[in-house]
């Protein structure tokens, strides 16, 4: 948990990674906030923390209600061919992929399919191979797997279930079960399991009998017009793809990346399976704010569920509730989510007080780290909203 949460801080000042912009491309509705002085405030932090970075792309942007307000290119989507990050470049996203998934969950409970209080074992039996089950004195739920306080290990303990093609992500989460530890009883403690969002995605797949990214697409990315955001991108999308880095030592590495993208994610589908775009990404969190399609899941829904958050491991403000992120900090809260996969970066954050939002895709991973500037950034944007 505290790599993510790091890792999101440090990708929109520290990462402002550019070695050469480009030129931005702003949306033409400028919704409740001023255009330019949005941009005024992100480009000169940006301008100042530029020449900290100089392997990979990032686009970033910022949104405003309805409306992605204003974004902007940095560095490059291939290093080696000079092709320049656009708009239009894909990224990975990681695990901003569980929003969805806890999404998919709120749904199927309006829907009456599940509970958040039902077990697990109701819906995928499976998870009964894990070590320890037996012992138990009650069963894991949905609800806490979604809120990372199943009592799951973070990982299998064997590597060998992080490859494997999109196809066979359940067999290889099934597989990996005997490999899973139970560190404490559910409900007990915080703990960030991604084979538990594997889990759960398993088991929502089971209770809405449709496979996991075939229920995802056809009931939140359609309905959200994210045209560009698939677990499977199209031809036209992995021409867009950005290149990876794995930075080590100061050299951008992008055989990690390429290598994982050939050998498929194994598991890691419902926990960090996502490729998008910035346009795309916006959808989704003006949707959190409440002003995207409602279609979705009812607003009651939506804001209640922002209500329950659960405190972590990682410092005293900061909590996880269904699918999400918070902070307090400052007088000011922040909801959202990071990502973190070799050779990407990605963060998607809202002040919900404000409804401004800042979404950030990176093509590379780095050892920088920066608590505060993400939180920061949307204050800035905040008193720029005022």
């Amino acid at each position: 948990m505290k790599t993510v949460v790091l890792i999101c801080a440090f990708c929109l000042v520290l990462f402002a990674v550019a070695v050469r912009p480009v030129a931005s491309a702003e949306a033409p509705s400028m919704s409740h906030c001023n255009r330019s002085q949005v941009a005024a405030q992100v480009e000169t932090l940006l301008a100042a923390q530029a020449a900290k970075h100089s392997i990979g792309g990032m686009t970033v942007g910022v949104v405003c209600g309805p409306d992605l307000v204003w974004t902007k290119s940095y560095g490059y989507a291939d290093m080696e061919r000079g092709k320049l990050a656009t708009q239009d470049t894909v990224y990975r996203i990681g695990s901003i992929t569980k929003q969805f998934t806890g999404l998919m969950l709120l749904q199927l409970v309006e829907h009456g399919k599940v509970k958040l209080s039902s077990t697990v074992r109701t819906y995928f039996p499976d998870v009964d191979n894990i070590e320890g089950s037996a012992a138990l004195s009650q069963p894991i739920s949905l609800h806490e797997l979604a809120t990372h306080r199943s009592g799951l290990s973070r990982e299998p303990d064997d590597k060998i279930f992080l490859t494997g093609v999109l196809t066979e992500w359940e067999n290889i989460t099934r597989s990996a079960l005997p490999h899973v530890k139970y560190q404490f009883e559910p409900g007990a403690h915080f703990s960030y399991s991604n084979i538990g969002y594997a889990i759960l995605g398993a088991a929502l797949s089971n209770a809405a009998a449709q496979p996991y990214t075939e229920y995802v697409q056809q009931h939140i990315l359609a309905p959200l017009h994210m045209s560009r955001t698939s677990f499977e991108p199209n031809g036209q999308m992995l021409r867009e793809l950005a290149k990876g880095y794995v930075v080590v030592q100061g050299n951008g590495d992008p055989t990690i990346a390429a290598r994982e993208l050939q050998t498929g994610r194994g598991y890691k589908v419902p926990n960090g399976g996502l490729f998008t775009t910035i346009g795309d990404l916006a959808k989704f969190v003006s949707f959190e704010m409440g002003a995207g399609r409602q279609n979705i899941l009812k607003p009651a829904t939506l804001k209640d569920n922002f209500t329950h958050a659960y405190p972590t491991n990682q410092a005293s403000h900061v909590s996880y509730g269904v699918g999400f992120q918070m902070w307090r900090k400052d007088h000011q809260t922040v909801i959202g989510h990071g990502g973190v996969v070799a050779g990407y970066t990605a963060g998607a954050y809202f002040d919900p007080d404000t409804q401004v939002g800042v979404v950030y895709l990176r093509s590379s991973l780095d050892n920088e780290n920066d608590d505060d500037a993400v939180f920061h950034v949307l204050s800035l944007l905040a008193n720029t909203h005022k």
